[in-house]
């Protein structure tokens, strides 16, 4: 590492978050710099893009570099009964424009390169192996961060503003207890991958399946390219480790009998690698900023995947977050209040999403059902899956609360000074 200990931003994390943020500061003439605790192109799940990720992926001048990748492209979604009765899948360009209406399905340690890569050559520093251990802090001001670097040398490194992109971990939220999980979503993940398994055909070959098991569990089933595809089941953690089951492969293959089309498109592949295990409880940051500090992507919230809304997600707050920080710094006003409008796009994002991921969870609630009762609203419900989260759905709320009851929207996510004056008011 480089003797220099003052930026003007530092990011925590070099995901997609954290390097769309550094891109974006970068081009706008600020010194980044990412730090990174592991060493990249590294394992990471979570690989279905959703068609609203063209935006942001334009903002970082990416699109031309998605389409020349080996990266398999994804024009259509659909869903399958336990019985392996299929949905006709839902194609993106029944909606929207040729740009939008195909999106990709990524190997994580390649695309998280590309991005990191990216940040890079915009002009932002980037070191790798380097472990935050704490914020640095003057009163409630965060000033810069303490590191611990692969030689077990630590230092302490300044900047104006900090942004906490560390993805799950939360490492602000976590140290500052705003952490607050969603009082629902808290499902369980098994997945692995297998080479050779079966796709459909044409264009459908890149389709995300969404394949259901018993009490609203579901498989997902991502084609990749090499031949390989991401498969792993979501559900409860009573229901998949019933009768005392824990290990992740046992669970796994258990849960391959319950749904048809997932064992008839993984006979003629080979299982490779591991079985991976874990939490996917939803969560929130109970604030996104204080003075010198601003959360972005899953340190800023994290939601249940159904719907594969985590990368589009990670790479808007970036891209936001990068824009909002670089507005900030040219005023030279830091106060949490800049981030006003940061938050609420995030807030309105994430719960839109997190109310339709609610209604999908219901016993009671189908989309067949919904959209044969309002026709009117199949286009809104497109949108929303499709990533386009940012506008006002209350008639498609109000409709599906016939069926389902909806979650109250969560009060977190606000910079810590809003919430603070409205607490003393």
């Amino acid at each position: 590492m480089e003797d220099k200990s003052h930026y003007d931003v530092i990011v925590i994390g070099g995901g997609p978050a954290g390097c769309s943020a550094a891109a974006v500061l970068a081009e706008a003439g600020r010194e980044v710099l990412v730090l990174e605790r592991e060493k990249f192109p590294r394992y990471k799940v979570g690989e279905s893009m959703i068609p609203f990720t063209y935006h942001p992926l334009k903002r970082l001048g990416l699109i031309d570099k998605m389409r020349s990748s080996p990266f398999v492209k994804k024009y259509s979604v659909q869903f399958v009964a336990p019985s392996g009765k299929a949905s006709q899948p839902f194609y993106f360009s029944s909606r929207y424009d040729e740009d939008v209406s195909q999106t990709w399905q990524v190997r994580r340690d390649e695309f998280d390169q590309m991005l990191m890569d990216n940040a890079r050559d915009k002009g932002a520093t980037v070191f790798e192996e380097v472990t935050v251990k704490g914020l640095l802090s003057d009163g409630a001001v965060t000033r810069g961060v303490q590191v611990k670097l692969a030689d077990g040398t630590e230092r302490e490194l300044s900047a104006r503003m900090t942004i906490d992109c560390s993805g799950k971990e939360a490492f602000a939220a976590s140290r500052k207890q705003w952490r607050k999980r969603d009082p629902y979503l808290n499902k369980i993940a098994v997945w692995t991958y297998y080479k050779g398994a079966k796709r459909d055909e044409g264009i459908d070959a890149g389709a995300t399946t969404v394949a259901f098991v018993p009490e609203k569990g579901w498989f997902w089933y991502i084609p990749q390219h090499d031949d390989m595809v991401s498969v792993g089941v979501v559900a409860e953690g009573k229901y998949l480790t019933r009768e005392g089951v824990k290990d992740p492969k046992t669970i796994f293959e258990r849960e391959i009998e319950q749904n048809l089309w997932i064992k008839d498109h993984l006979e003629s592949g080979e299982q490779v690698g591991k079985h991976f295990a874990t939490s996917e409880y939803t969560f929130r940051s109970e604030f996104c900023a204080e003075e010198g500090l601003l959360l972005a992507g899953d340190a800023f919230g994290f939601l249940d995947p159904v719907f594969s809304s985590g990368l589009l997600l990670a790479l808007k707050s970036g891209v936001a977050a990068g824009e909002n920080v670089a507005r900030a710094l040219a005023e030279d006003n830091l106060n949490p209040s800049q981030f006003k409008a940061y938050s609420e796009v995030m807030i309105q994002g994430t719960e839109n999403m997190r109310k339709l991921i609610y209604a999908f969870y219901n016993p009671e609630f189908s989309f067949r059902d919904l959209t044969e009762k309002h026709p009117e609203l199949a286009g809104d419900v497109t949108d929303c899956l499709s990533g386009d989260v940012n506008k006002d759905f209350s008639r498609l709320w109000d409709a599906i609360r016939d069926f389902a009851p909806l979650p109250n929207e969560l009060p977190y996510g606000v910079p810590h000074s809003e919430s603070a004056r409205a607490s003393a008011a």
